[in-house]
């Protein structure tokens, strides 16, 4: 069978599974199967696929036709350029969280420190605060989650990526296990914000294969942004800022948890498809030390 033949024939098998991009799924996976960029796929239609190649290729495709992410299939997705490991421990780093790691480094970058100091809470992949350390080499980053799977894996990546020295992975449900001495210029996050009873209505990818952990933020999604809003203070620098992505619709009531915490919220920035996603505050004045 051919590349163009497969290509086809597992397009159809996909669209006629709900499978969103049906076509570019495929073409990704057989790229992967090839070992080779999928535009290199157009100038090779008429190759013969031998049969290893074809029963790889047919085992991910049945996997996809069930609805598993094709970044599980694959076994990584990239982020800010960066190839991340990815597994059904961790959330899959979506494109959107690429603006909050992107103004977090610009922050980092902009600090006078000779050595700016980040935290990372709910890493997941790690992809954030490995972002930070790649992009920024003189900040020093702790990398928080609660999950030990998930740190385990986020380790993996920092170790791959060559950043490990300068990443403190920590086992800790928010900042509980946080030194109290730590202060930190940035504390970055993008925790779970979805309403538990919404969970179910996700598309399959997310509601079968995500972690629930990564995804229940409670009964309207803000659980983890009261708690922020009363503990992550404690933990900032004077002149530090924390900024944090948040779910559809969330906006107006993360600016009043916010500033009822006494924050004073700087900016609300929005994603690819001009959605409010972002949050930006620092220390309202009156709560400086």
């Amino acid at each position: 069978m051919t590349v163009v033949e497969v290509i086809q024939k597992s397009t159809e098998f996909l669209a006629q599974r709900g499978v969103e991009s049906p076509r570019l799924q495929v073409e990704l996976l057989l790229a992967h199967v090839l070992q080779m960029p999928r535009m290199k796929l157009y100038l090779n239609f008429d190759q013969q696929l031998n049969e290893t190649e074809l029963a790889r290729l047919r085992e991910m495709i049945q996997r996809r036709g069930k609805r598993e992410p094709l970044q599980h299939i694959i076994g990584s997705t990239s982020f800010c350029g960066l190839e991340i490991e990815v597994s059904p421990v961790v959330l899959i780093p979506r494109p959107e969280t690429e603006i909050l790691a992107e103004h977090a480094w610009l922050f980092l970058q902009s600090i006078t420190s000779p050595a700016p100091f980040a935290l990372d809470l709910a890493t997941g992949s790690g992809c954030i605060g490995i972002a930070l350390a790649t992009l920024c080499p003189a900040a020093r980053v702790f990398a928080v989650d609660v999950s030990v799977p998930a740190l385990a894996l986020a380790k993996r990546n920092a170790e791959r990526l060559g950043v490990a020295e300068r990443i403190t992975f920590l086992e800790s449900d928010a900042f509980s296990r946080l030194p109290k001495e730590c202060r930190f210029n940035l504390i970055v996050s993008n925790p779970p914000y979805i309403p538990s009873a919404e969970i179910e209505t996700l598309e399959r990818e997310v509601r079968d294969f995500d972690p629930r952990l990564a995804l229940d933020g409670g009964p309207d999604g803000l659980n983890f942004y009261r708690l922020f809003a009363k503990e992550a203070g404690s933990f900032l620098a004077a002149d530090g800022k924390v900024m944090l992505e948040f779910g559809d619709g969330q906006a107006a009531a993360l600016k009043e948890i916010f500033e009822r915490a006494q924050w004073q919220v700087e900016k609300v920035v929005r994603d690819y498809t001009g959605r409010e996603r972002f949050l930006i505050a620092s220390r309202a004045p009156d709560r400086q030390p």
